[in-house]
């Protein structure tokens, strides 16, 4: 089979000719991949960034964001059949921690993992691929056309999850504790696939969404915003701590931007027993002045709680599902144009250039 592979540590990418993976063990499922996306850890990898490949082995197989058809499964499999459309979640387990023996992952204790197409373990930018059926989320074939957003949309479900459980568990006695979500604002700031993955969950759960970036009003990204209901700020014209007093109390910050000063910036837009979670991993180690006193006594005095949020575990991935399945009911058009590019798989060096202005979500055809 053909696997797009790079040379960890290196720009050296290539379309290489591999093995094809088959099926040793009852619980094995083997996929024909329709289509992967690319995302910012790809183009990272492929300019010599963060990257480590299997025990033994000089080259990875890159790719992580995962939509394909279930060609073949192993005996005891009862998750799926052929022709089922379907997609691996990406981590792996250290096997010795509680939280991955339970199947999560995400939430490892020792850091031991392996992450398809990441770190230790091939990822899914080849022809085919063979994982185990506990790994497995079925895809139903009325989302096939958005089901590669499955992985980017779990990420903004686990940060949205596990907000809505703090939140529950706090403030219970005197909250909606099915949706608390429901009438809130929420200001997500970086309206990039996952930023817009948060902006589709939230305004699904009745949220006043505001979205904050940095390109113009007329651009892709504010435009899908807004025609979701969404309100889009524009953070070269307003500053992001005038937000709370533009818009009132912000009750969740969801955060995808990944640039450290403005993480630390949005603590102070949280409202009074607000929640700020935090999802992107910033690139530079630059210092920077910061009003510490002030930001923990904000922090204190309004009962806010900030928290950071990695990876998905299984349940997310079949929470974001559900959200695709409602998005596209509700919003079809705009949840359509959230993928700007389909490049064929012997073109890959085309979606691996940097970001673009009106570029979202750009994949790999296989």
């Amino acid at each position: 089979m053909k696997a797009i592979t790079l040379i960890p540590g290196t720009t050296n990418v290539s379309l290489q000719e591999l093995p094809d993976p088959v099926i040793t063990a009852a619980d094995d499922i083997k996929l024909r991949t329709i289509q992967v996306g690319i995302c910012g850890t790809d183009r990272e990898e492929v300019n010599g960034g963060r990257a480590i490949a299997p025990h033994g082995k000089d080259v990875l197989v890159i790719g992580h964001e995962l939509f394909g058809e279930v060609i073949e499964v192993g005996r005891a499999v009862r998750a799926v059949r052929p022709g089922d459309f379907a997609m691996f979640t990406v981590r792996r387990g250290c096997g010795n921690c509680r939280a991955c023996i339970k199947n999560r992952s995400d939430m490892s204790f020792t850091g031991d993992y392996t992450e398809r197409g990441i770190k230790g373990a091939d990822g899914f930018q080849a022809e085919y691929v063979v994982d185990k059926e506990k790994y497995i989320v079925k895809i139903p074939a009325e989302i096939k056309d958005i089901g590669v957003l499955t992985e980017p949309m779990s990420v903004a479900a686990k940060a949205i999850d596990e907000a809505l459980s703090i939140q529950a568990a706090r403030l219970g006695d005197f909250e909606n504790t099915e949706n608390w979500f429901a009438g809130k604002k929420a200001l997500i700031a970086g309206i990039g696939p996952i930023g817009l993955m948060a902006a589709f969950a939230l305004r699904l759960r009745g949220v006043q969404v505001i979205g904050m970036d940095i390109v113009d009003q007329n651009t892709l990204r504010p435009s899908v915003l807004k025609s979701i209901g969404g309100i889009y700020s524009d953070g070269r014209k307003v500053d992001v701590l005038e937000h709370d007093d533009l818009y009132g109390q912000i009750d969740f910050v969801f955060e995808a931007a990944g640039i450290a000063s403005l993480q630390i910036k949005l603590i102070d837009t949280l409202g009074i027993n607000g929640i700020y979670v935090a999802t992107g991993i910033p690139a530079d180690e630059r210092s920077m002045n910061v009003p510490v006193g002030s930001l923990m006594r904000e922090l204190v005095l309004k009962n806010q709680v900030v928290l950071g949020s990695v990876n998905a575990g299984i349940q997310h991935y079949r929470m974001a599902v559900k959200y695709l399945e409602e998005s596209k009911r509700r919003w079809p058009a705009a949840i359509q144009q959230i993928i700007t590019e389909r490049i064929p798989f012997t073109e890959f060096h085309r979606a691996l250039h940097p970001q673009t202005t009106n570029e979202i979500k750009v994949v790999i055809e296989w």
